[in-house]
């Protein structure tokens, strides 16, 4: 009698439509990290980016502030108040 470690080795290759069903996973979780990177660094460098993000997405504004003053830097979300109200005026 085979161990289970034979019959595994010997056993039929993966389900070809699981994987690719992995691979559109890994391309999807890719693309998401990306496209987070690309997200927070366009909030971190454009003040102008940052004020266009709380007139349409505040909820996603207010996740950068909080991973900025999380990693130990404040005052932003204070900077950013005050120039958008004296840019009102």
């Amino acid at each position: 009698m085979q161990n289970y470690w034979e019959v595994a080795r010997t056993s039929a290759p993966r389900d070809p439509l699981a994987k690719k069903i992995f691979k559109g996973v890994l391309v999807a979780e890719l693309m998401g990290i990306f496209g987070a990177y690309f997200l927070f660094n366009k909030m971190n460098t454009s003040h102008d980016f940052r004020h266009t993000m709380s007139k349409k997405f505040p909820f996603i504004l207010e996740v950068y502030y909080k991973s900025i003053e999380h990693s130990g830097m404040y005052g932003i979300r204070e900077q950013d108040q005050e120039k958008w109200l004296s840019s009102k005026n």
